[in-house]
């Protein structure tokens, strides 16, 4: 389990045949889907796959992505890739830091620096963190994956021999979004003993997938024999959420044939999430620079790790969730939960959810130690709204480095 330094390094014959494949796609015809009635928008898409083949340089984003001191190790015979960066401050906290999917680990670059360094941003020494930021395993540099039943339980396990074993913290905080908040849920569930607290953009519970009609993620938050107005009102929100789950907690395999064989297939899967769940007003270049959407597609495309990255999902439905304990909260250690406004549901405001947020019965789950509403951000906050991010960050932390 010894660490191995690693560089970012896409061999040329990947990206000779990424460019062929994307200069001789066969594009679906995509009448009367100017409004994205059908799905991606082809116009946008085509633009993104020409940008991608033609301007956008691969070379010049791995050098950034290669600032950063980026490393590998095997944990329990699966491989591992993270950036550590050194925090700098009188007592450093070490920070394991999860992303989600479609997402990758550069999702936080954004975040990195200012959390490792405050006082090189404005801030105070006394927040600064030593910041761990892996890849989940199956995704981008974490392949591949020697076995399936690699679920988000049995990552949290991995995180934890990772942060107390190969590098040997004795406590450590964890944060992330997405799957990203799952996984460190799971810490804060079974391993809260070993971590100072926790931080999550959003609430998800752990529990999400255990039910009989698991590939329908919002039957939780539509159920079924709601009030007709209710239903009205928040089902096209929620529909938002559907079409991904439903496939890749059933068949992600199916689906990975086509999307690992295709970039532009693969291209459309991914940024018709991040369009949706995106604070961007329909539009990708509101929120996005195009160099950012790309490295996202290219850190799957030259991993090959859709396939595996896609079965998280499944494995959510395979091995659901079972609890290390029946304590009430489940989630013992302190916890912070920051929501960004682009994901408020219909009918709650920012000045409102973390009031609702407080009585409702999730809440009931946490330890909850900081809770903290923007207007700004929509799913990808460590992108979105990486100011507010670091902020709730350093403010659920701040009076735990002592505990």
């Amino acid at each position: 389990m010894t660490p191995e330094e690693f560089t970012v390094n896409v061999p040329d014959a990947v990206l000779a045949d990424l460019k062929h494949r994307l200069v001789n796609a066969r594009w679906p015809n995509d009448v009367g889907n100017e409004n994205g009635a059908y799905g991606f928008d082809g116009n946008y898409l085509r633009e993104l796959a020409r940008y991608w083949a033609e301007d956008f340089d691969w070379r010049a984003m791995e050098q950034r992505i290669n600032q950063f001191r980026h490393y590998r190790a095997e944990v329990d015979g699966v491989p591992i890739h993270y950036i550590r960066e050194p925090g700098v401050g009188p007592k450093p906290l070490p920070l394991i830091l999860s992303h989600g999917w479609p997402s990758t680990f550069w999702d936080l670059h954004k975040i990195i620096e200012p959390l490792a360094n405050p006082a090189a941003f404005g801030g105070d020494p006394a927040d600064a963190f030593e910041v761990i930021v892996p890849s989940l395993p199956g995704f981008g540099f974490s392949t591949p994956l020697p076995r399936a039943g690699i679920s988000a339980a049995v990552m949290a396990d991995l995180w934890q021999t990772l942060m107390t074993e190969v590098l040997g913290f004795e406590r450590y905080a964890a944060a992330g979004c997405d799957w990203g908040s799952h996984v460190t849920s799971e810490l804060g569930h079974k391993y809260a003993d070993s971590l100072y607290g926790m931080h999550i953009l959003g609430a998800t519970p752990l529990d999400l997938f255990n039910h009989e009609r698991f590939w329908d993620i919002t039957a939780g938050f539509v159920p079924y024999d709601a009030p007709e107005e209710v239903r009205r009102a928040i089902l096209p929100f929620v529909t938002k959420t559907i079409t991904h789950a439903c496939v890749q907690t059933l068949e992600p395999q199916t689906l990975s044939y086509a999307m690992h064989d295709s970039p532009i297939g693969q291209l459309a899967w991914l940024m018709q999430r991040w369009l949706a769940w995106s604070d961007c007003d329909d539009n990708l270049d509101n929120a996005y620079d195009r160099d950012f959407l790309l490295t996202t597609a290219m850190l799957y495309w030259a991993t090959d790790s859709f396939s595996s990255s896609v079965r998280i999902y499944r494995e959510a439905a395979l091995q659901p969730w079972q609890p290390s304990h029946n304590r009430t909260p489940r989630i013992e250690t302190p916890t912070g939960i920051t929501f960004l406004g682009g994901e408020n549901p219909p009918g709650v405001t920012t000045a409102t959810r973390v009031d609702i947020f407080r009585q409702s019965k999730q809440a009931r789950n946490y330890n909850l130690h900081f809770v903290n509403a923007h207007d700004h951000g929509g799913h990808f906050g460590y992108v979105e709204n990486p100011e507010a991010c670091v902020a709730d960050i350093r403010a659920t932390f701040r009076d735990l480095r002592n505990r």
